[in-house]
């Protein structure tokens, strides 16, 4: 009797085990809930090679833009807990938006899991070549003297881009237009075409046109400047303490997805990110590297989820 009880215990955990093992044996699919060309899009397929290697299989990536980005997270809620289906989210599809619906297209603590966050990005604000505003001071004057006759982009109601703006609308006592596409492709398109007169978007997606001198801008919103634009100011230090806005990239599952998965995706994940070529990649691109352990990925998620709630009540956000 002596030896049954650890037999036994070991016969319980070998299904678990094995399938880990087992885990992968055929190709993942991978959502991305906006459209391509965005920082969601960016730091997926950056990441793309090395998940591959690490689970000798193919990742593929599948855009399924709509709704702020929660239809791919209810696809993702609603897909069988066996890591062949995962989602590379944002902080706005995940914990910002679904509680705006009516009603909730799933619960955002129940209905997915949280593996591991793969970067942060600042928003920066950016404005065509066309416009009149040289920075952020004169934007400040250019919104008021125009009041509701200037228009900002965002990739869906209630993404951080459309909440960076509304934020800094109450806060400046401006009012402008929302105009919110599918992705952030199309409102990259409409500002370089000075159809759009401002968006405060991920850093990203417009370093390049800011490198290559095909937008100008104007501030960024983490309360610090950053390393790739030292010379363009915070929001915060031009008048406005405490603003905040940056966006989040985080690896999920579906509900129920066993650990031993999940400690195959943040093994993953922490590997690429201490790659150097990869973690140069991205970089360059204007992530911070994220990583960190699946419960780091849980409390960020609660952690916002609830900040965000109070952001939105204060300044009286509503789902168009």
């Amino acid at each position: 009797m002596i030896h049954r009880r650890p037999l036994l215990l070991a016969a319980l955990a070998t299904p678990s085990v094995a399938r880990a093992q087992a885990y992968a044996s055929r190709s993942i699919s991978f959502l991305i809930p906006f459209a391509p060309g965005g920082g969601t899009d960016i730091i997926s397929r950056a990441l793309q090679p090395t998940l591959q290697e690490e689970f000798g299989q193919a990742l593929a990536m599948e855009n399924r833009p709509g709704a702020s980005g929660t239809l791919a997270v209810g696809q993702l809620s609603r897909a069988r807990p066996d890591g062949y289906t995962m989602l590379m989210t944002t902080v706005s599809a995940s914990a910002v938006v679904p509680p705006l619906l009516n009603p909730p297209p799933y619960d955002i603590f129940r209905d997915q899991t949280a593996v591991v966050l793969a970067g942060t990005v600042p928003l920066v604000g950016v404005v065509p070549l066309s416009s009149p505003v040289r920075d952020f001071e004169g934007f400040l004057a250019h919104a008021r003297a125009n009041p509701g006759r200037l228009n900002y982009s965002s990739s869906g109601v209630a993404t951080q881009q459309h909440l960076a703006a509304e934020l800094l609308s109450v806060q400046a006592g401006l009012t402008m237009t929302h105009v919110p596409f599918r992705g952030t492709g199309q409102a990259v398109t409409e500002i370089l075409a000075g159809r759009i007169d401002i968006a405060f978007d991920t850093l990203p997606t417009y370093l390049p046109l800011i490198r290559g001198g095909r937008v100008r801008a104007i501030a960024v919103t983490m309360p610090q400047r950053v390393q790739w634009l030292p010379d363009v100011p915070t929001v915060a230090e031009m008048g406005f303490p405490g603003f905040d806005a940056n966006v989040w990239y985080m690896i999920m599952g579906p509900p129920g997805l066993p650990e031993a998965i999940s400690a195959r995706w943040v093994a993953g994940v922490n590997r690429g990110l201490n790659d150097p070529a990869v973690r140069a990649r991205i970089s360059d691109a204007g992530f911070l590297p994220g990583g960190g352990t699946q419960a780091d990925a849980a409390a960020l998620l609660r952690r916002d989820a609830e900040r965000y709630a109070g952001v939105i009540r204060s300044a009286g956000i509503k789902l168009e």
